[in-house]
């Protein structure tokens, strides 16, 4: 009896251990299915949001922070492009003789014309500088019909995922709203006169091939250019540095 009693003990310590782990098993399992600290339904949150998600911000005003975020970059953009010099005293964008011309260019200057060239170079980022501000409600408009998967896609993406989406969603707009105002700059600076007194001067040197091109369609194409330059630079500044936050509703998602 007493050898059957003891033979009964050392069974229940055997198999105590996994009776405890039986007991412990959906717990277990409750815990490894358990979204982890900082969840976020996205694969890749944009820097801070994942933060402020645990400051108990919802879906909702995160989108609200990277909308506020994207009307701050695009309204800084075309101020930074849209004022004198904004183009020309800017080396990243500023419109340079087009690539055809290059050849024109570096003849003018080698037989005295130079102080010409620079002056025609001036009068195309005078008019990029002019046709800068049409793009403020093109930039508002698509930042309205911005959808959550819009959102989603920018908050995954890289960092100028957001300048990307304006890129896809306004050239045309941009670039029809930019040309009748570069077309007028072009005009009032001078610069359709200066370019075609060059043209005429460089095809009366013997031995040249014609030089002809849109010079117009050219400032158009390298003004948007850098106006989405400056663009990715705004948003990787609010991605990434705490002091572009300048409203309250950027700290309250990106500083948490």
């Amino acid at each position: 009896m007493q050898k059957r009693f003891w033979k009964g003990c050392a069974t229940l310590i055997l198999c105590l251990p996994m009776l405890i782990l039986a007991g412990q098993q959906p717990a277990a399992a409750q815990e490894h299915n358990a979204p982890a600290p900082g969840w976020w339904p996205f694969s890749k949150p944009f820097k801070g949001l994942e933060m402020g998600q645990q400051g108990g911000l919802d879906d909702g005003r995160i989108g609200s922070g990277l909308k506020e975020a994207l009307r701050i970059g695009t309204q800084n953009a075309v101020a930074l492009t849209g004022k004198p010099n904004g183009y020309f005293d800017n080396p990243a964008i500023r419109i340079l003789m087009p690539q055809q011309l290059q050849t024109l260019e570096t003849t003018m200057r080698a037989v005295g014309y130079g102080p010409q060239m620079d002056a025609f170079m001036l009068s195309m980022n005078r008019a990029a500088e002019r046709a800068a501000p049409a793009a403020t409600q093109i930039f508002t408009d698509a930042l309205s019909a911005m959808t959550f998967e819009d959102v989603r896609t920018i908050l995954t993406g890289n960092d100028t995922a957001a300048t990307d989406y304006f890129k896809a969603k306004t050239s045309n707009r941009l670039v029809a709203a930019f040309r009748p105002v570069v077309e007028q700059a072009m005009n009032e600076v001078g610069a359709v006169r200066q370019y075609k007194e060059l043209v005429t001067l460089y095809q009366s040197i013997p031995f040249v091939k014609s030089a002809t091109l849109d010079i117009d369609q050219h400032v158009v194409s390298k003004g948007l250019d850098g106006l989405f330059h400056v663009l990715g630079e705004e948003e990787r500044k609010i991605r990434t540095d705490p002091t572009a936050r300048v409203t309250d509703l950027l700290k309250e998602v990106f500083s948490r």
